[in-house]
């Protein structure tokens, strides 16, 4: 229960959001993206509990899609999950912003992963197929309409699993990120849009009602939503 943020301020804008933002701070901002997410998304967990085991059962077919996937820091994670289990597995990440698409590419990728920018309709227009599908802080920026398009586009593209994963609006997680994250990021966007998507985020009694019929949504420490549903062609 929040006190202070009741309610979804959906009016605010991140800055890298802005199409004419400080290019080096955007650019610093996706490089900093890895540590945020491996400090505070609780990917390790989510791949126990949620990912691993579809990726096992799928063999030698297994990969993970990544919708909006930014700087591709989720999947090079995933990935070193996946090697540690011996477990053999193609990454795609599609993003509709060409400037995290030129990012990725000023980095060096094994073959088993590709980028793209697209956005979720185009993949399934081509009949595209991934075991697992994810997207990491997508779902606070999309309007209810928004995100119900993307979940029917995860639903074609899934085949095992579904898991959205993104901030849990709280009071708390807003007073630590605000007194924290300025001492670890700086020279870049990291927490201003933090502050902003904090303030933007659901809470779990918010989000469960605008998701479509088979999805659940799970709370995950430290202040987080997980929305999942399984996969229609296993």
């Amino acid at each position: 229960m929040s006190l202070f943020l009741r309610e979804r301020d959906t009016s605010l804008k991140e800055f890298m959001d802005d199409p004419n933002c400080d290019p080096d701070l955007l650019e610093a901002t996706y490089s900093q993206f890895e540590s945020v997410n491996k400090l505070l998304g609780g990917w390790d967990r989510i791949y126990e509990t949620y990912i691993r085991q579809p990726l096992i059962e799928a063999g030698e077919n297994a990969s993970v899609l990544d919708i909006g996937c930014g700087g591709g820091d989720i999947l090079r994670l995933l990935d070193t999950y996946c090697r540690r289990d011996s477990l053999n597995v193609r990454f795609t990440g599609i993003e509709p912003d060409s400037r995290a698409i030129t990012y990725i590419k000023k980095q060096d990728w094994p073959d088993h992963f590709s980028f793209s920018q697209a956005y979720s309709g185009d993949l399934v227009q081509q009949e595209k197929s991934f075991s697992i599908v994810i997207s990491n802080h997508l779902m606070h920026h999309l309007t209810p309409k928004e995100l119900g398009q993307l979940c029917d586009d995860a639903e074609n593209l899934a085949s095992r699993r579904i898991i959205f994963n993104d901030i849990e609006r709280s009071d708390i997680g807003y007073a630590g990120f605000r007194a924290i994250a300025p001492l670890l990021y700086k020279n870049s966007f990291i927490v201003e849009d933090g502050i902003r998507s904090i303030r933007r985020s659901y809470q779990k009694q918010e989000l469960q009602p605008v998701l479509p019929d088979g999805w659940t949504v799970k709370r995950q420490f430290p202040f987080r939503l997980l929305a999942i549903c399984e996969g229609g062609n296993v």
